[in-house]
């Protein structure tokens, strides 16, 4: 059975969903517009699209090696040093990477560091300080709040990056993102938890909790569906404005499709939250990513105009993100929520595997071949295989033995 969050020391929900979703859509908001820099970036710097394509990969993986850690932290000490630490690294990232005259760098910055920062200020640990202080009948409902904030920083954020690379260049736009980023800080008092109570009874530890999800098959499917999800957003959040312009569209049309993604995904991430408290999750995952392939497929065969991009954009905007509060109330459903931070990193370390192989690949067989053709049919086909792998998912609490429920 799932656990009831105890009402002692819990933040009031309404300020946690206030204070998560202003962080998650700064954070969240900051990175979708990334792709905007990959055109001024590489003709300024002399570089080629791998150059830049493979620091965006590196700090996608570097965001899921170190998303576990970072939930581990913020599971024994509490969300806000964790986020005061991610929001530092934020900023300093994005000013380095403006700086950065190498590749090598451009990778340490953009890649390291920025996706360092992003472990500690993202989903994982936003909806650990959910988890432990919304009811379990309000968590996905709560969750779905929360990933439509980042949903909505990217359509407000991807409009105003763009507007300052034409004012000010890409590197002061850089420099300005990074003191935005230092907001996270005062947004991260909110999240301060209250001193937990001393535990009762026999608790289960980190190695337990690690082993048993690792053991239980629900949770391998989930690792595995969302490794498709992060291929398919970051592929198609970083490459799909140099494809666009790359077929005579003009930068405005590459940046309006971004905004949409991020406007209409507010909507679908908001409904996905919703539906996963009254629906099967698993059914409603598999749907999503059934959805995108189909979605890919009719984008490639139709003509490309700029209504046809427009109308792609509002379609994923609705699948983009709303995998995210399903995946992670299913983990909280079958585990709990006394590691959730950190068994929800594990699970986004496998959405950025995805995401890394996503960003490279585009960029890598771009550069080879000329096209990202092979990259679009290989979003399509995983598509598929997630949409059958999320069938199976069982999102009922784990049977314990002696161990009490985290």
């Amino acid at each position: 059975m799932s656990q009831p969050v105890a009402t002692a020391n819990r933040l009031s929900m309404t300020q946690v969903l206030i204070c998560g979703a202003a962080i998650v859509t700064l954070s969240m908001g900051i990175r979708h517009g990334f792709g905007l820099w990959l055109q001024p970036v590489t003709m300024d710097r002399g570089w080629s699209r791998e150059t830049f394509a493979f620091a965006l990969a590196i700090q996608n993986l570097m965001w899921g090696l170190t998303g576990p850690f970072a939930g581990m932290l913020a599971d024994r000490y509490g969300a806000f040093k964790v986020l005061l630490a991610g929001a530092l690294l934020y900023a300093g990232g994005l000013v380095l990477m403006a700086l950065a005259t190498s590749g090598l760098a451009f990778t340490g910055s953009a890649g390291l560091m920025i996706g360092m920062a992003q472990a500690g200020t993202t989903y994982a640990i936003v909806y650990g300080v959910i988890g432990r202080n919304v009811a379990p009948d309000k968590r996905s409902w709560a969750m779905g709040i929360t990933a439509a904030a980042g949903s909505f920083g990217q359509f407000l954020m991807v409009p105003v990056e763009n507007w300052l690379i034409g004012a000010f260049g890409w590197q002061q736009a850089l420099i300005v993102l990074g003191c935005l980023a230092l907001a996270i800080v005062p947004l991260a008092f909110g999240l301060k938890e209250p001193a937990a109570p001393a535990p009762v009874g026999s608790q289960q530890s980190i190695g337990q909790a690690v082993r048993e999800a690792f053991g239980y098959r629900s949770f391998q499917l989930l690792m595995a569906g969302y490794f498709v999800c992060g291929f398919q957003v970051v592929f198609i959040g970083v490459h799909m404005p140099s494809y666009l312009r790359d077929n005579g569209l003009t930068p405005d049309v590459a940046t309006t499709a971004l905004a949409l993604i991020g406007l209409f995904n507010v909507f679908g991430t908001y409904a996905a939250g919703s539906l996963g408290q009254r629906l099967p999750k698993p059914l409603l995952l598999s749907s999503i990513y059934a959805l995108r392939s189909v979605a890919i497929v009719a984008f490639l065969l139709l003509p490309l105009t700029p209504m046809s991009v427009y109308v792609f954009s509002a379609v994923m905007g609705v699948l983009w993100l709303s995998t995210v509060p399903l995946t992670n109330a299913m983990v909280a459903q079958i585990f709990g929520v006394k590691h959730f931070s950190m068994l929800g990193g594990f699970v986004f370390l496998s959405h950025q595997i995805g995401s890394f192989l996503g960003v490279w690949l585009g960029g890598r067989l771009y550069d080879s071949t000329g096209s990202y053709d092979v990259v679009w049919w290989m979003a399509v086909g995983l598509g598929v295989m997630a949409a059958l792998l999320n069938l199976p998912v069982r999102e009922t609490a784990i049977e314990r033995g002696s161990v009490q429920p985290a």
